[in-house]
């Protein structure tokens, strides 16, 4: 009979420490390592510390580059595009106060400074175009490194943002371009917007890691890896890098999933998890509820 063992490898990197899990038939063998500055080599070290080699059938990957770029603003330089009369809405926000009972607290920082945010010519509405596009205003956009297309109504006809973005995909061919109708096709314009700018401002800092990754792994002999999302899924490295906002809490999501499993194995329907990295910490609130699922569902 042949064998159904299969090997796995799990490697979760964090800002203090890198932390890797084997399972080989019916062994688990588990590894913990300081992270390094360029990370893909403490994946590499965590992997040989467990022994991970040939026969190895999944590299799953859990990250924190996107979550940590971003408590530490250090992502690419980006400028945002919206409709012209609508090029500070990252900066006007909702009314919602930062703090309820602080009538003077500040909010963070936009990821996007005003002297960055332009405006096109240009409106669809409800029921079409109202003024048509005018791709001639498009600005330049200086020395970004990424730009963030936000056009009103975007969810339910991309067809102004397509163009914005194919026309500076043309001119600025060395500048990442993200629309909001490709990473976050929902009303509210806001948080579409804002989705939209911390997509574009972690592009290049994730892409740069996981590319560097997968082109490690494959000189390693490891499998490229699958990259765990913010939902719980994975993904392979380069869809993963075309759109980081969905990895934003990449390797909290499997301590929770963990979490998830352990509960409900040891019988508890409702569960409390808390995950402390060097950087950042992350919660799942009371009932143990991930995306709408219990954890012992």
């Amino acid at each position: 009979m042949q064998s159904t063992d299969v090997a796995i490898l799990g490697v979760d990197v964090g800002g203090t420490f890198t932390d890797a899990v084997l399972v080989d038939g019916g062994r688990i063998t588990t590894a913990k390592v300081p992270t390094a500055a360029r990370q893909e080599g403490s994946v590499l070290a965590a992997a040989r510390a467990v022994g991970a080699g040939d026969g190895l059938e999944r590299f799953a990957h859990g990250t924190t580059v996107a979550t940590n770029a971003l408590l530490e603003r250090r992502g690419a330089r980006t400028a945002y595009v919206g409709n012209a009369g609508f090029e500070h809405l990252l900066h006007l926000r909702r009314q919602t106060r930062a703090h309820l009972y602080r009538l003077c607290a500040d909010h963070p920082e936009p990821l996007v400074p005003l002297e960055r945010c332009h405006g096109v010519s240009g409106r669809l509405g409800p029921a079409g175009e109202l003024e048509p596009l005018d791709l001639d205003a498009l600005p330049d956009p200086g020395d970004a490194e990424a730009v963030a297309v936000c056009l009103l109504f975007a969810f339910r006809d991309p067809a102004h943002e397509e163009a914005v973005a194919a026309e500076l995909r043309r001119r600025y061919p060395g500048v990442h371009v993200v629309a909001s109708h490709e990473v976050a096709p929902e009303f509210r314009e806001y948080e579409r917007a804002s989705t939209t700018a911390a997509d574009a401002y972690l592009a290049p800092v994730a892409a740069r890691y996981l590319r560097a990754l997968a082109e490690a792994a494959t000189a390693a002999g490891l499998p490229e890896p699958v990259v765990m999302l913010s939902s719980g899924g994975v993904v392979p490295a380069e869809e993963a890098a075309a759109h980081p906002a969905r990895l934003l809490v990449s390797g909290p999501a499997g301590g929770v999933v963990g979490a998830g499993i352990v509960a409900r194995r040891a019988g508890f329907e409702d569960a409390i998890a808390f995950d402390m990295g060097g950087t950042s910490h992350g919660r799942v609130p009371p009932a143990g509820r991930l995306g709408g699922a219990r954890l012992g569902a």
